[in-house]
């Protein structure tokens, strides 16, 4: 093991880590600290604060330093704030991109409302935790603080799920969903299993009060819908499929979505998951056509359509965006288009925009990265991005949420490449 060092912290990193004057990423210190750190590899791990920030407060969380999960519990709020505008803010000025910046939007709620927990077996029983950071270590949990209250009995569901399963033996994943009808489980890792083992795991759903419960997205049994959503925007997503992390990101993303809408009339909702935008437009009189990779999400927002009264006409495709965006005909009949890519982007979609003529486009998305090269494209394509809202709703990580609304300024620019 080496000798601990003296090192003056110089800022904070994008993950949370702090940055020392030579570029070693120490977690869990804080900008003008004087640490000990112990040199690992690329990472330093901190030993000691010597001099303490004004900044630094007191973590809420038992697990806080052990858990992968969360970075910056020890950062006072206002720093905090300024952190999370300033990873946004950063991106932008990498892409060269000028535009009107939001202060952070407050969206943690009640907490998350998912957790994916592992379940692996420890001195012959089997233990439901997260691992720790850059790590494959599991930190075992008696609750999360940061989910809603709902989620706080998951690490005991999903050892006790694990019980016919070889008491994590074999390593699983449980996606754990608090649903409004109770929570919907989603076991990853084992594969298929015996008409007797989904026998007794249909009988622990019951003993354990589930809502749903799931093996790899096959539903071994469902005693309850597990909807999701408020209102028109109510509906019961695939096992395991994409969810905001909370009900209160859910709400604000959806009201940032819609407050640029103005009069535009017939809408595309791109990467659309199970379909909240999708849903909420056409509950303000909106013609919405929805376009998913994932067929199941696809389905599940067709079934809340036909469920719900009273929405404008909603048309859905399960499409791969990547390979197959909307081209100029599809896009040109729109008056406006939603966008809400996984981490990768919608580079290949963003070009296909640039040469549009859609007067309004409204980005959704979860890496700042690749939303400041998407965004640079619709730029060049001639849209002005009049604003950037970045939404906290994955509170104390380096992940931030962030909505830019772009219109088209310019005429119709040549093919882009």
């Amino acid at each position: 093991m080496s000798e601990s060092e003296t090192l003056t912290i110089a800022r904070l990193g994008a993950r949370g880590d702090g940055i020392a004057e030579d570029g070693l990423p120490v977690p869990g210190a804080l900008p003008g600290e004087r640490v000990q750190v112990r040199r690992e590899g690329r990472h330093g791990t901190l030993v000691a604060v010597e001099t303490p920030s004004l900044e630094r407060i007191e973590p809420f969380c038992p697990y806080y330093s052990a858990c992968g999960g969360c970075a910056v519990q020890h950062l006072a709020p206002e720093p905090y704030a300024a952190w999370k505008r300033g990873i946004v803010e950063g991106a932008l000025a990498q892409a060269r991109i000028e535009t009107e910046l939001a202060p952070l939007l407050d969206a943690r709620g009640e907490g998350r409302r998912r957790i994916v927990l592992h379940v692996r077996e420890i001195e012959g029983r089997a233990e439901a935790g997260l691992m720790a950071a850059r790590s494959h270590a599991l930190v075992p949990l008696d609750h999360c603080p940061i989910t809603v209250p709902g989620l706080h009995r998951a690490p005991a569901v999903a050892e006790a799920l694990a019980a016919p399963l070889g008491h994590g033996r074999k390593p699983l994943d449980m996606a754990v969903t608090a649903a409004g009808a109770g929570l919907d489980v989603d076991i990853r890792g084992h594969g298929p299993v015996s008409e007797g083992v989904r026998g007794v795991l249909t009988r622990l759903a019951g003993e354990l009060d589930l809502a749903r419960l799931s093996l790899h997205g096959d539903v071994v049994v469902e005693r309850r819908g597990p909807a999701v959503g408020e209102g028109m925007a109510r509906r019961v997503p695939p096992p395991g499929g994409f969810l905001q992390a909370t009900a209160a990101g859910e709400a604000a993303l959806t009201q940032l979505v819609l407050e640029p809408m103005g009069k535009a009339k017939r809408v595309a909702d791109l990467f659309c998951g199970s379909g909240p935008f999708a849903l909420a437009l056409a509950a303000t009189g909106r013609e919405v056509h929805a376009a998913e990779g994932d067929a199941a999400s696809i389905q599940a927002l067709t079934r809340a359509y036909r469920a719900a009264a009273g929405l404008s006409r909603i048309t859905a495709e399960a499409r791969d965006l990547f390979r197959r965006p909307l081209l100029g005909p599809e896009l040109d009949r729109l008056d406006a288009v939603v966008f809400d890519p996984p981490r990768a982007g919608a580079e290949a979609q963003a070009r296909r925009l640039a040469e549009s003529k859609v007067p309004l486009v409204v980005g959704v998305a979860c890496d700042a990265g690749t939303f400041a090269r998407d965004a640079a494209i619709l730029i060049a394509g001639g849209y002005r991005l009049e604003r950037v809202t970045p939404v906290d709703q994955f509170a104390w990580s380096g992940h931030v949420e962030l909505v830019g609304i772009f219109r088209k300024t310019a005429p119709k620019p040549r093919r882009l490449r």
